[in-house]
């Protein structure tokens, strides 16, 4: 005789990350596998957790763990929710910087600066929301097929074709 558990899943989940690059890996893992056992597709999957990194990247870049920690030290927040009609929301929220996170246009060599084109490529639709506490959230509406047609385009460094050295793979 087998005996079968079910186990309710969570459509939403919330962490702590810690304010800085050590938690970004475990919450990424964490919503993958929330996510996939949601029965969510795989390409939103992996839309949702690179947007999940880019947002939690920027917010230990520019903006202030939540609370009254300084820099370096404390939590920002971390959190997703299937909605019935199966689009994902991913938010990070942060205690707020000294600008808001805004698009940018950067050169070709510069080290940063894609990430928000990167969600905007991806994205359904993403925002800003700030709170009477100073606490900023950085949201992104996630849903199957809504990549943009030109995502590589939108994010690639122009001149620079990183399937070149492997053409001679096929």
């Amino acid at each position: 005789m087998a005996l079968v558990v079910a186990r309710e899943v969570p459509t939403s989940s919330s962490m702590a990350v810690p304010h800085g690059p050590a938690g970004v890996g475990e919450a990424r893992r964490r919503m993958r596998d929330e996510l996939r056992i949601n029965g969510v597709s795989d390409s939103v999957i992996d839309d949702a957790v690179l947007i999940l990194s880019e947002l939690l990247s920027n917010s230990c870049r520019h903006g202030r763990p939540l609370g009254q920690a300084e820099v370096g030290d404390g939590d920002i927040r971390a959190a997703w929710h299937v909605d019935t009609s199966g689009g994902l929301t991913v938010e990070v929220t942060d205690g707020g910087g000294p600008t808001r996170p805004v698009p940018a246009t950067p050169s070709v060599t510069a080290r940063g600066g894609r990430g928000l084109n990167i969600i905007t490529a991806l994205a359904r639709d993403w925002g800003v929301r700030d709170n009477a506490s100073g606490e900023v959230t950085v949201w992104a509406n996630v849903t199957e097929g809504h990549r943009r047609d030109d995502f590589a385009t939108r994010v690639a460094v122009p001149g620079l074709d990183f399937a070149v050295p492997f053409d001679d793979l096929d």
